[in-house]
């Protein structure tokens, strides 16, 4: 798949971890007429180094999710390389993205994530190693800087760019904001306008208003949805048939909402078991319930709930 393919649909699934996995990613996918790239949950370079299950297990794909970016992190050059030509053997991977932006503290700990933007020599060693490595195409994902006072976004994408990155997304935040205030989108346009490889804008898109205003402030070439998809899979085909056509489908009824949702429960038990599905899909429960009448009841018997015949109930009273 190349560049221009990729971004022909350019709104994307931003990669969030304990949220976009196989399952929520095939959800999103039945629920988009068309294929955008969706990116998978961060990877270990350290994980399939030492042949983690664990590692190993996040970088199994479904054939109908794809194409998708599988995003890797960590800090030695020469092992973030190892992972992105084993990732690429693995033949399912339509792009290998590399983590600048996990504001994590067990993460920036390491030297990894939004902690890689204190160190522009080494973003470029790493980059350069794992270009080497593969021959698919990379990207980056990368914050506005570690802190207000070392905005360097524009300074690590034209590193980027030099090493032999494709195209990058960039979060309007800094890692000491984690999530918190508004995202700073004049900042994204700074990168766009600093480097010839396409940007993806990330930060607050939730709507068809914000949607708009992302692309007109940052003029980039696509947009990432993140903490708007929680909850709402619809989210990534709504805005995109809006961005290709114009056209504002109105949110899910209630009854598509639980069909949805029913949808999820039933993936997550085939991918990851009974007990592992009703621990996970309690957090999903909460971010589908967001909003809906009675919403904080459903939640507190989502997390009451002890069994596959339980949420099925609630379910059902949902949809009642």
């Amino acid at each position: 798949m190349t560049v221009n393919e990729i971004f022909s649909a350019p709104i994307f699934l931003a990669p969030m971890a304990g949220v976009t996995d196989s399952a929520f990613r095939s959800i999103v996918r039945e629920l988009t007429d068309e294929k955008p790239l969706m990116f998978a949950e961060m990877v270990s370079c350290n994980g399939i180094h030492f042949r983690n299950d664990k590692t190993l297990a996040m970088l199994q794909t479904l054939e109908e999710e794809r194409p998708i970016a599988i995003q890797l992190f960590g800090s030695n050059p020469e092992i973030c390389a190892e992972a992105a030509k084993f990732v690429e053997d693995l033949g399912t991977a339509t792009v290998i993205d590399f983590n600048l932006g996990c504001p994590a503290p067990k993460i920036v700990k390491n030297g990894e994530g939004s902690a890689l933007m204190k160190n522009p020599k080494l973003v470029g060693e790493i980059f350069s190693a794992i270009r080497k490595a593969t021959t698919l195409p990379i990207s980056a994902k990368i914050r506005l800087g570690f802190d207000e006072e070392h905005l360097n976004a524009v300074e690590i994408a034209k590193i980027l760019e030099d090493s032999g990155v494709d195209f990058i997304a960039v979060h309007g935040r800094t890692r000491q904001q984690f999530y918190s205030g508004t995202a700073n989108w004049e900042e994204i346009a700074k990168v766009k306008a600093a480097i010839k490889i396409p940007v993806i804008a990330n930060g607050d898109v939730k709507d068809f208003d914000s949607l708009d205003k992302i692309l007109d402030v940052t003029k980039a070439d696509g947009v990432m949805v993140g903490r708007a998809a929680q909850g709402n899979p619809f989210i990534i085909g709504r805005l995109l048939e809006y961005f290709k056509t114009g056209k504002k489908n109105p949110p899910p009824i209630l009854a598509e909402k639980v069909r949805v949702m029913r949808r999820h429960f039933d993936k997550l038990i085939e991918l990851k078991g009974e007990g592992v599905a009703i621990r996970e899909m309690r957090s999903h429960a909460a971010w589908y319930t967001k909003g809906l009448q009675g919403g904080a009841e459903f939640r507190n018997k989502f997390n009451c709930a002890a069994n596959v015949d339980d949420f099925k109930k609630i379910f059902s009273l949902i949809e009642n």
